[in-house]
């Protein structure tokens, strides 16, 4: 068994190599703010299916979106439109896919975020239900036809920029961060009226092509990065009272070492 000290990121780690006849397999132990953790195999299908979420999210938002650069009579356009409904549905699950395995050690603000999600899921279904279909269109037809209707579907996009906001925040990517900004603008600028069609098409297409590179870019993150200090999420795990022996230990280790 062989120990040595690595740096990724900042992060201390301890590399442990176990080595058998015919066997090699390396782990990395973390030291993370309440104890040292691993990435298990478990960590890495959560992190595989919250960037497969974004993915399928981007996709089914960029599919929907090339339509409005499309000519009308088009067959491609036809296509589309008539699975709009389908490709909100997939985009809308993606996201809740994403949030739901979404890692953030503020657990409320995780939960609003999925509270937003579920109120944008449900305020589309009334839309769709009691406004859209009645009158012959789809959901996303009906919403480019009727600003209103932001009201409804506002919240589920509102998680979306929660989320962009997070992965702008923690890993300092660029696209992230100008998505927090363009996405509200086009649809309150959607709502309120103010900005005239060429303005939405610009601000549209930067939608489309910076969430394509957001996600894109997920999967050149190491896994580890999205798990965050998987030592927080353990202990917050824990019930009170092992949180509060833990606590007492570890002031107690600390006193020990002294200054």
């Amino acid at each position: 068994m062989i120990f040595g000290n690595t740096s990724r990121n900042g992060n201390r780690s301890i590399i442990i190599k176990c080595e058998a006849v015919g066997e090699s397999s390396p782990t990395v132990v973390y030291k993370g703010l309440y104890g040292p953790w691993t990435v298990e195999d478990s960590d890495i299908r959560e992190v595989i299916l919250y960037r497969s979420g974004l993915v399928t999210s981007a996709a089914s938002f960029v599919i929907a979106a090339s339509d409005a650069f499309l000519p009308n009579d088009s067959l491609l356009s036809d296509i589309i439109k008539q699975n709009l409904d389908l490709l909100y549905t997939l985009g809308a699950c993606g996201l809740g896919l994403s949030l739901v395995l979404i890692h953030i050690y503020v657990t409320e603000i995780k939960r609003s975020l999925q509270a937003l999600w579920v109120l944008g899921v449900l305020g589309s279904f009334v839309v769709y239900t009691t406004l859209a279909q009645p009158s012959g269109e789809n959901l996303v037809q009906y919403v480019v036809n009727n600003p209103m209707a932001v009201w409804f579907i506002g919240p589920l996009f509102a998680a979306l920029t929660g989320l962009v906001f997070k992965e702008g925040l923690c890993y300092g990517k660029l696209e992230a961060g100008i998505l927090t900004f363009i996405i509200p603008a086009v649809l309150l600028g959607h709502l309120a009226g103010l900005m005239d069609d060429g303005v939405k098409l610009s601000l549209l297409a930067s939608w489309m092509a910076l969430f394509v590179i957001f996600a894109g870019r997920k999967f050149t993150q190491p896994i580890k990065d999205d798990i965050g200090d998987k030592s927080i999420f353990m202990f917050n795990s824990l019930p009170e009272e092992e949180k509060k022996a833990w606590v007492e230990k570890f002031e107690q280790q600390k006193f020990s070492q002294g200054p």
